[in-house]
């Protein structure tokens, strides 16, 4: 039997590059630094921007339903770090002991895609591991309903209605459904690219997309905020300009460096430079190219944007929709976080 918690502190020293929170520089995939500078432009752009995350919180009877809803789904989003981390741990130190086999890789490394899959094959009953399973297609599907409907959204709305704003209602819902099975072609056909782009691992390639994705759309986001002298034209050359040059790295990461084409040595470079600091570069870059391309066209209407900044926000209005509800909501949330953050800091060393 396993030694419970203790053990599996004690194989996680043994191992301590592997599986520390805070990684050293010299880390090729995870630096601590690269970490502080990523996490809150990724997560400004997932909680704040995120389209089926919008989509609910606007559709809440009042400001404060919808903000208790947000504290909800993080206090919920704080859980997988103990739903998944360590069951990952677990599988790991299983496998170091003989108990699991994990499959491996052309190189001989473990298939961390696999250590979920082999746990629930290997250790679940029947009735129970058809459960997990049919747990897992139901947020699947859930996930996939969200994302087919934002897609058609954003289309149709951000898109068609404004090149054909005399189409009907049958026309725009059909167009919604060719909208959303074109991406679920073209995501289909982008499957074999993925693992060129993050070396294997799907966790990987997601952190790598995310961190192309978000900086652009985090900038826009944030200077709307904080500034009512950014206009249209330096939104849109922000989100332009972060697309292009975070599809590019995307596409050169997949095929240019170590152990791909290294020559160009620049693209190579690129193709090389971590996702991380990338994605600080390319939020500031972004900041830049906005503010710049504002500046160079007229203002907006004061009018247009009232409500929208935080200058212009009605503050009483907002805080009349508080209470201690509410404040221990959100204490107990960053509590939570913080207590994480802490113990998983200093539990190996």
């Amino acid at each position: 039997a396993l030694g419970g918690w203790g053990e599996l502190t004690a194989f996680a020293n043994q191992h301590v590059a592997q599986f520390a929170l805070w990684r050293p520089l010299s880390d090729p995939d995870f630096p601590w630094l690269g970490m502080l500078i990523a996490s809150p432009v990724v997560g400004i752009w997932y909680w704040c921007t995120d389209q089926y995350i919008v989509q609910r919180t606007l559709a809440a009877k009042s400001l404060t339903a919808a903000r208790r809803g947000a504290l909800f789904g993080a206090f919920l989003k704080v859980w997988p770090v103990l739903i998944f981390l360590v069951p990952g741990l677990i599988g790991a130190a299983l496998d170091a002991r003989g108990a699991l086999a994990i499959p491996t890789g052309p190189n001989g490394a473990r298939l961390s895609d696999q250590v979920f899959p082999t746990m629930v094959a290997t250790l679940l009953p029947s009735g129970l591991r058809g459960l997990v399973v049919a747990a897992l297609l139901a947020a699947l599907m859930s996930s996939l309903s969200s994302l087919f409907n934002s897609t058609a959204t954003l289309f149709t709305v951000d898109v068609y209605e404004k090149l054909r704003p005399q189409a009907s209602q049958a026309r725009i819902v059909l167009v919604g459904r060719l909208a959303t099975l074109v991406v679920t072609v073209l995501g289909l056909l982008w499957i074999p690219v993925m693992p060129l782009v993050s070396g294997g691992g799907l966790y990987q390639y997601l952190q790598n997309v995310q961190s192309y994705l978000a900086p652009p759309i985090t900038a826009v986001f944030l200077l709307g905020l904080t500034s009512s002298r950014i206009n249209t034209r330096g939104a849109t050359w922000g989100l332009g300009l972060g697309f292009v040059l975070g599809f590019g790295k995307l596409v050169i990461q997949a095929f240019f460096g170590n152990g791909k084409v290294e020559t160009p040595a620049v693209l190579a470079a690129i193709g090389d430079f971590n996702f991380l600091y990338f994605s600080g570069v390319l939020f500031l870059i972004c900041v830049v190219t906005s503010i710049v391309a504002s500046l160079l066209g007229e203002p907006p209407d004061p009018s247009r944007i009232k409500g929208l900044t935080f200058a212009s926000l009605d503050r009483a209005a907002v805080r009349a929709t508080v209470d201690w509800k509410d404040i221990a909501a959100t204490a107990v949330v960053l509590g939570l976080v913080a207590g994480l953050y802490l113990y998983f800091s200093f539990w190996i060393g």
